[in-house]
């Protein structure tokens, strides 16, 4: 992903956030930050916007760690998000706490949207609690136009799911970002 970013940043490509998944067991590595940061590189990143996203339980794990680990991260421009938010053990206490900057609406929420009034409500309470902890908010899975619509009511600006695009290889990517298509920073990207 790294040799990615900077390749499109040579190439005067358009910058999109780049999302890193994060294992708990990953993340209580000593010294994750100075790696994570190794391996990312200094010169592309930070045009193109690298994102850690971490889970709930990962909340649970060394909470004096993980607050120093994304302490660092955070301080050199890297975006902290909670992964498939609302699907773990939660704790709002530590929520609140953390240097985060991004909840991920799990898409087995998103799915309900349009179908199922208590669905539609946990979405709702999500994005509330993102905003009054002013964080922003991603909707994962999005699949339809009707939950598009409905998320952007909701107050939900960012989605990504198979309605903007599936995943896709990196080199179809750069050419999306070379083409500089419409929602190519939602689209999925395998590398």
């Amino acid at each position: 992903m790294a040799r990615d970013c900077r390749r499109w940043g040579r190439c005067g490509l358009t910058p999109v956030r780049m999302a890193v998944n994060v294992s708990p067991v990953q993340l209580s590595r000593r010294n994750l930050g100075a790696h994570f940061l190794g391996l990312a590189g200094s010169s592309a990143w930070p045009q193109f916007g690298l994102e850690m996203e971490i889970t709930e339980e990962t909340m649970l794990e060394d909470p004096q760690a993980l607050l120093h680990t994304l302490q660092i991260l955070r301080s050199t421009g890297v975006r902290i998000a909670i992964d498939d938010f609302g699907m773990g053990y939660s704790s709002l206490g530590r929520l609140s706490q953390l240097p985060v900057d991004t909840l991920k609406i799990d898409r087995a929420f998103t799915s309900r949207l349009t179908g199922d009034r208590a669905g539609r409500a946990i979405v709702s309470t999500i994005i509330t609690l993102a905003h009054l902890l002013e964080l922003d908010t991603v909707a994962e899975g999005v699949e339809t136009l009707e939950q598009l619509a409905l998320l952007d009511t909701l107050g939900c600006a960012q989605s990504q799911g198979f309605l903007h695009s599936p995943p896709v290889p990196a080199d179809l990517f750069e050419t999306m970002l070379a083409a500089n298509v419409r929602g190519a920073g939602s689209v999925g990207a395998i590398l």
